[in-house]
């Protein structure tokens, strides 16, 4: 014989409700954490992902120029003889004792 009590299910009805808040607070809780996670990270001005892979093709396509056009003096400096472009490149200034 299964006997009824009120008590007992007052009591399971009243534990499944504050299971469920519960579950309701940790996923609230888990929102707003990343929220403010996100917050921060965007206030530390921290880069996307894609923002970083552009930055990062360009200075290597800049490189590139760069080794290209080192290739085009030395070529042309070869075709002029060397002398004259190694004249006209500034050196740095002598420290004055005094400074």
């Amino acid at each position: 014989m299964q006997s009824e009590n009120k008590l007992f299910d007052d009591f399971v009805k009243m534990v499944n409700g504050v299971a469920g808040t519960m579950a309701g607070v940790g996923r609230e809780a888990e929102a707003s954490m990343r929220e403010r996670a996100r917050e921060w990270m965007a206030g530390a001005d921290f880069v996307s992902r894609d923002e970083f892979e552009a930055v990062k093709a360009m200075a290597a396509a800049a490189r590139d120029e760069n080794e290209a056009l080192k290739a085009r003096i030395v070529a042309l400096e070869a075709k002029v003889g060397g002398t004259a472009t190694a004249a006209k490149r500034p050196t740095k200034p002598k420290s004055s004792p005094e400074a």
